[in-house]
């Protein structure tokens, strides 16, 4: 059967009819000499937005993380972030094969971390240790389940990090997500940071590409290490304008998959052998437990039997994620086809 409703991830956007004509009539230039005019205007606009000096326009937010721990890192020093962590876990073991830093993660619920937490983990002075070097934040937390990072929260482990000489990033995939979802402005979340990065692929739903921000001194390191990554490119301003589109008219709309994701949530939660305490669901990302004797791979095959595609995250664990080609009747096709699946 065809996909009748994605929800696998925020992944699979496709780019409006208007965002194709707007990335089709933009104007292009060679983006190495920095000659590419809307590539210039996308990092401009994330500069200005997360309240840094500069910002980099890069293919993905994987090679965003990779270059800030080359950056703020020496080889053999050491990354702190939550187990969770999409480096440790969905970046090809960047972390020791592009930049040869170590990572210690650490627990904590919904996939942050606090303070003491982060003081415990921080090594002391001891040549036979790695050296404490950065502090890595998820805002939103995807494996948290979407959870946006409290503002204090952050701060206070910023704090620490800044007290004992450690550099700070914030992957900023979901960040404006927590935007929306907060009312809290993307300078704020960013102020605490060395360096911070969104995603436009996700749900801003450009087809291509992230823009990192931080220092000049900062992105002119990260100027290098896209060169030789191979993530410098010619007349890139035909996926910039992707990232430009969505931030002037797909901000704001984040709103609409937040309602949508809590209208499943709470139609997920009714149905016998789901776990779901829709309370928690505070952005476009829906985790749920299966507690009868079906379970989550099996789940996830009938469901994409009956045209709904979500995600397998373990044994009995699914995740649906929803996004701007997902609509209230979408979410209300994919509560019938859960019904059969969990009633059936």
């Amino acid at each position: 059967m065809a996909i009748e409703v994605d929800l696998y991830s925020d992944t699979v956007t496709k780019p409006t009819a208007e965002m194709r004509r707007f990335m089709c009539e933009a104007e292009v230039g060679d983006e190495q000499k920095h000659e590419d005019p809307t590539v210039n205007l996308l990092q401009d606009m994330v500069a200005e937005l997360l309240g840094k000096d500069a910002a980099l326009f890069l293919p993905s937010g994987t090679m965003c993380n990779e270059i800030a721990m080359r950056v703020h890192c020496r080889h053999g020093e050491e990354m702190i972030a939550h187990r969770t962590a999409h480096p440790i876990h969905f970046e090809t073991g960047g972390p020791a094969a592009l930049a040869g830093i170590n990572v210690q993660g650490l627990d904590g619920p919904r996939g942050q971390f606090d303070f003491a937490a982060v003081e415990a983990a921080i090594r002391p002075d001891n040549r036979h240790m790695p050296r404490s070097r950065l502090l890595w934040v998820e805002q939103t937390s995807n494996l948290g389940g979407g959870s946006v990072w409290p503002l204090e929260k952050i701060r206070a482990v910023v704090d620490v990090a800044r007290r004992r000489g450690l550099s700070t990033h914030m992957d900023g995939a979901r960040l404006m997500n927590a935007v929306v979802a907060s009312g809290i402005a993307a300078q704020q979340w960013a102020a605490p940071f060395d360096s911070a990065w969104i995603d436009f692929t996700k749900g801003l739903g450009a087809p291509v590409g992230a823009a990192i921000a931080g220092s000049r001194e900062f992105i002119a390191e990260a100027w290098r290490c896209k060169q030789q990554m191979g993530g410098a490119m010619r007349q890139a301003g035909i996926i910039a304008a992707g990232g430009v589109y969505a931030l002037r008219h797909h901000v704001k709309r984040l709103a609409d998959d937040h309602v949508n994701a809590k209208r499943l949530a709470e139609g997920l939660a009714t149905l016998p052998g789901v776990s779901l305490d829709p309370a928690t669901v505070e952005t476009n990302i829906v985790f749920f437990d299966l507690t009868g004797s079906i379970g989550a791979p099996a789940a996830v095959e009938r469901l994409l039997s009956r045209g709904v595609r979500m995600g397998a995250l373990g044994p009995r664990t699914i995740r649906a994620v929803t996004h701007l080609d997902v609509s209230a009747q979408g979410i209300e096709r994919s509560l019938e086809a859960a019904q059969e699946v969990f009633t059936g």
